[in-house]
């Protein structure tokens, strides 16, 4: 829902820090945590009985699939508030990359054991 709001009246001091490209670090770093979250989440829900790879394809398609609704929702339904590509490509981008993570964690020698 609050991606659907607009903050720009907000007078937020950011103290003259002008970081370029701020808003698509925003949404890379939002959609890595997402799928960080998701991976461990359906894996824990599932108690492991799911596999690693099949929780990772569930949750990188759910990820993408949702970052584009949520651009096509900001484009249909709101009047101050833009859909982008560069923030579905953060989007997909922040998605692989937690993706990623997850594989890299659980590759390791001794990897994360899912029961205890």
């Amino acid at each position: 829902m609050l991606s659907l709001f607009s903050f720009s009246d907000m007078d937020l001091d950011t103290g003259g820090l002008n970081i370029p490209y701020a808003d698509k670090i925003t949404h890379f770093t939002f959609y890595l945590v997402f799928a960080v979250m998701g991976c461990l989440t359906l894996r824990e829900r599932t108690m492991g009985k799911l596999e690693l790879g099949k929780a990772l394809i569930i949750v990188l398609i759910f990820a993408i699939l949702y970052g584009i609704l949520i651009e096509v929702l900001q484009y249909s339904l709101t009047t101050d508030r833009m859909a982008e590509f560069g923030d579905v490509m953060a989007n997909t981008l922040g998605a692989f990359a937690g993706i990623g993570l997850i594989r890299w964690v659980f590759s390791k020698k001794n990897p994360l054991k899912w029961k205890f």
